[in-house]
């Protein structure tokens, strides 16, 4: 990241991972490349300031003061007060996970995630990230998006999750072309082989693309037909909110 005081002070924040939320002191030095005495120096001050919090056992975790900036995000923040309503809503209706993503580079991050009880699970959490190619919320951002981020995405090596996932760029080019069509994005089994995920776009002000939701339903359920109604419906909702905003 560089030498300077803050590319170590975010290289510590760096080392922590989804597999990795609490690290002792130690492993953050190790894990950002520091020596274990300025990884010290900069944890003890990260953490008089609320960015890292010390459990009992000596362990740092990231502390709810980074969360709280974090939420102030402008992109995620009047998106997600708009948002709401209607994620809850769809969460009501089918009972299912209902997710909330926008496009950041070549990945999606998600900003809001509604879990249903006894529904299959998920690998996503609130701030987690995964390729556009392969999720319901990222095909729908993809089929949107300029079409040299498009061939920025499909001239690169597209991971495989499962059997299902679209690893060839012209079954992407395919699917992105049905997105744009039909208005509404199918993932299915490509993360995981338990689940399917329908998806929409949601536009801003402007008619812009600025966001994608989706509800993850088990593989072997209803299937994708049933959730497309209820999936445009809270999309179209989404975006008559922000042009009101």
């Amino acid at each position: 990241m560089g030498d300077t005081v803050t590319a170590r002070v975010l290289a510590v924040l760096d080392a922590f991972t989804a597999e990795a939320p609490e690290l002792s002191l130690t492993d953050l030095a190790r894990r950002a490349g520091l020596p274990l005495s300025t990884a010290h120096r900069l944890v003890g001050e990260l953490a008089a300031w609320g960015a890292l919090e010390r459990d009992e056992d000596g362990r740092y975790r990231v502390g709810l003061r980074l969360w709280e900036v974090g939420a102030l995000a402008p992109r995620s923040l009047g998106l997600r007060e708009s948002a709401m309503p209607f994620l809850s809503d769809l969460h009501e209706v089918t009972g299912e996970n209902v997710q909330l993503a926008v496009l950041d580079g070549t990945e999606v991050v998600y900003v809001e995630r509604l879990v249903g009880r006894g529904t299959v699970g998920v690998v996503t959490r609130v701030g987690s990230r995964l390729p556009l190619h392969a999720t319901g919320v990222g095909l729908a951002l993809l089929a949107h998006a300029p079409v040299d981020l498009q061939e920025l995405v499909l001239s690169r090596p597209l991971r495989r999750y499962t059997e299902r996932t679209l690893t060839d760029p012209e079954q992407v080019r395919r699917a992105l072309a049905e997105v744009r069509r039909t208005g509404v994005a199918v993932s299915d089994r490509q993360i995981e082989m338990v689940s399917l995920s329908v998806a929409a776009p949601v536009h801003g002000p402007d008619g812009e693309v600025v966001a994608a939701l989706s509800v993850v339903v088990p593989a072997d359920g209803e299937g994708a037909r049933a959730f497309v109604p209820v999936v445009r419906a809270a999309a179209r909702g989404i975006s008559r909110a922000l042009r009101r905003r």
